[in-house]
């Protein structure tokens, strides 16, 4: 079977997909009834453990309290029955390495009892620590081959949960990872760091408020909405570069794409919907609270959100989310695409962060309740906030940086690299006047009339939303909308944790000096009163409320100094600043070596991506596209050669080669071009400024290049699912 035929049954499977789930689908069962069934949570455990076994483990997960030996027994001996009655006949230490996906090792739940028949065993050392090698992963030079050991330690924070095979049932048990020296290896380890971090700070703020009575805890609250592309597997499997890549590295630009607008929260295809449900089905028993999902601006594209959690849990449960997006699409004959930018010239994908502070009692940090101007714990809050995008807005850049999202940030659909706040109308106000002086007033949204008896008067808002900011307050939190779709939210979280804990640290010491030994309410509010004062002439240059995407914008950013790191080599380089490193080593969230390791991975991981991208580039073009441009080129001679022979004038025919044969010199030269591009340089930093300046350019010539091709190209000899394809078929 040729590739244009294989293309054509790609194309007619899809279809038959389609028709499949047109008639609707069962109804899943009652959420009430699934929720959290095959997760072994506190629910779970106020069931199964002794009174105080259950006090002494939910100390540890809402206090920090250390977990005693003899409670991890009791509790491991619990987990395993409770896993046993799931089906489960295996257990692993579930982490997130520095790969930026999970990892996990299996171990029998089941041993041999001595007399021919076997026990189900989970000991509370077997929960607490494992022991996977550590050689095989990356750590940037914490670790060399030959050193080998590391180990996983749970982290009761997060439940333990059932996931289910076609023909099995394993208990995950999160953890964190590190080496036998101690150092994180992982991503969870710094993010629960930088908790610690941000706790003890925002406490202090509290405390001087007079409001930490009965709080234990401050945590970051976390909800992430997550975007994605559904494809036609068969037509998936038919486009090397998506395979390998993640993305098309070839593709023309359809007749219709995204220009009618017509596909955002439009009635959800029939095979579509039946896959979402079932991922539901599959998340809500995972214990993941999703609660919104809708088509996406982009034609295939779709998006998915869940409640808000704890930073912790919200990004164990991110994971598990795109673990499971990808696993059951194949069942409705798609595939899913997490990748940032799957296709040229259309909305790519985000993963919006949005992130808050809360108390353990339930209080909202980041809530401005009605008279926002007389709410001074909250304005010191966000004048934290505002200092720490501010002060650190490379590093705050650099978290987000990856390959994906250099294709994707600024492209008229994300914020650009640009890191600026939004604050909307009323915040802003209160933001002047705090730099005047006392504020005296909070800007009221009032309703709305839409002009019909039967219509209700509807609440307005005290100002807009801005989707083109990278880091925009929403009402009561921040959406972080610069993060990239692919990524793990766990490093961008920890850099927010970290850089606010810090801002707090700085507020909180100025705010204690000021006040001195015999605080009065008077002293602390006219104290407050001056220093959110000077932060916002210092750090008010980060707040624009305009429109990012502008080239005004671009313009007036660099007069207020605020960086602007448009690739990944420009953003990663930061994080070996002497400022970074002191940063993450003073709130003991990374050691130099640990932040040094990260830098390296990440630039290996961007060079090393970026390389098979040209080589797949290379690769399709030598030996699909230019077979078929040739074979076309061939086609067009022998019309030429034979309408002449029929002794008939064909200048146009003739002119029409002439112009073909030269698309296709100008698709070898690219080819060639980018064929001797790879070059290699011993330092990382400097390989990864050649790849985006020299090669990745080349690329995209080639690119040009053979998407001219593609639109002159006889369809049927088009080797490649075309955009058309790809994106129509539902």
């Amino acid at each position: 079977m040729s590739r244009a035929q294989a293309r054509y049954q790609a194309i007619r499977t899809a279809q038959t997909w389609t028709e499949r789930f047109e008639g609707g689908r069962v109804a899943s069962p009652p959420v009430d009834q699934i929720f959290g069934s095959n997760v072994f949570g506190l629910r779970t455990m106020r069931e199964r453990l002794p009174k105080a076994t259950y006090t002494a483990i939910v100390s540890t997960i809402e206090r920090g309290k250390p977990l005693a030996r003899e409670v991890a027994d009791i509790v491991a001996a619990a987990m395993k029955d409770w896993s046993i009655e799931q089906g489960a006949t295996r257990f692993t230490h579930w982490f997130q390495p520095l790969t930026g996906t999970t990892a996990e090792k299996h171990d029998s739940l089941i041993v041999p009892d001595g007399q021919g028949h076997v026990l189900y065993n989970l000991s509370g050392a077997d929960l607490i620590q494992g022991e996977p090698d550590a050689s095989s992963f990356p750590s940037g030079g914490l670790r060399a081959t030959f050193e080998a050991r590391g180990y996983t330690a749970w982290d009761p924070t997060s439940p333990a949960f059932i996931v289910r095979g076609e023909n099995s049932a394993t208990l995950c048990i999160p953890t964190v990872f590190v080496s036998w020296t101690g150092e994180a290896l992982d991503k969870k380890t710094p993010l629960l760091r930088s908790c610690e971090a941000l706790n003890h700070h925002a406490q202090r703020i509290l405390t001087l408020f007079g409001t930490s009575e009965g709080v234990s805890r401050v945590v970051t609250t976390l909800g992430c909405e997550q975007e994605y592309f559904l494809v036609d597997r068969d037509m998936y499997h038919a486009r090397p570069d998506l395979v390998s890549c993640g993305r098309t590295v070839f593709g023309a630009k359809p007749p219709k794409g995204q220009q009618l607008e017509d596909h955002y929260f439009g009635s959800i295809p029939a095979r579509v919907l039946a896959y979402m449900s079932e991922v539901e089905e599959e998340l809500y028993r995972l214990g993941v609270p999703v609660k919104t999902r809708h088509n996406e601006v982009a034609p295939g594209q779709y998006e998915v959100a869940p409640l808000f959690e704890e930073a912790n849990v919200a990004c164990d449960h991110q994971m598990v989310l795109m673990e499971t997006l990808r696993r059951v699409a194949p069942r409705y004959g798609f595939a899913c695409l997490l990748h940032e930018k799957p296709f040229a010239g259309i909305n790519g994908s985000g993963k919006h962060c949005n992130w808050s502070m809360a108390t353990d009692t339930g209080v909202n940090l980041l809530d401005p309740r009605d008279d926002t101007h007389t709410n001074m714990q909250f304005l010191v809050f966000l004048c934290a906030v505002i200092r720490a995008v501010d002060v650190h807005a490379d590093i705050l850049r650099a978290s987000i940086a990856s390959v994906g999202n250099d294709h994707r940030l600024g492209a008229n659909e994300a914020p650009p690299a640009i890191i600026s706040i939004f604050l909307g109308d009323m915040l802003t106000d209160i933001i002047n006047q705090l730099e005047r002086g006392a504020p005296k007033r909070t800007i009221k949204g009032g309703a709305i009339d839409l002009g019909a008896r039967t219509l209700p008067r509807i609440p307005r808002h005290s100002g807009d939303r801005n989707r083109t900011s990278p880091f925009a307050f929403t009402g009561n939190k921040f959406e972080f909308r610069a993060v990239g779709s692919s990524t793990s939210v766990s490093w961008p979280v920890t850099v927010i944790n970290t850089i606010v804990a810090e801002s707090l640290d700085v507020v909180a010491t100025q705010l204690e000096k000021a006040m001195g030994k015999r605080p009065t309410e008077a002293k602390l509010l006219a104290a407050v009163g001056r220093l959110l004062k000077q932060i916002i002439k210092d750090h008010k240059r980060v707040i624009f409320n305009g429109d990012n995407y502008s080239a005004e914008w671009h313009a007036e950013a660099a007069e207020r100094g605020l960086p602007n790191l448009a690739t990944v080599a420009d953003a990663l380089p930061v994080l070996k600043l002497r400022r970074a490193v002191a940063l993450f080593k003073k709130y003991k969230v990374l050691s130099p070596s640990e932040l040094d390791s990260r830098l390296h991975i990440q630039l290996e991981a961007y060079i090393k991506r970026r390389q098979i991208e040209s080589e797949e580039m290379v690769q399709i073009g030598r030996t699909m596209i230019l077979p078929a441009a040739l074979e076309y080129q061939r086609r067009l001679a022998d019309t030429v050669v034979k309408t002449r022979a029929a002794g008939v004038e064909c200048d146009a025919d003739q002119e029409a080669l002439e112009s073909f044969v030269g698309l296709v010199q100008d698709f070898r030269a690219a080819l060639s071009a980018l064929e001797v591009a790879n070059g290699h340089e011993d330092e990382p930093i400097k390989h990864a400024r050649a790849i985006a300046r020299k090669t990745f350019p080349l690329m995209e010539a080639l690119r040009l290049a053979t998407d001219a091709l593609e639109g002159q190209i006889e369809h049927s000899l088009w080797p490649l699912p075309s955009y058309d394809e790809l994106l129509s078929i539902r």
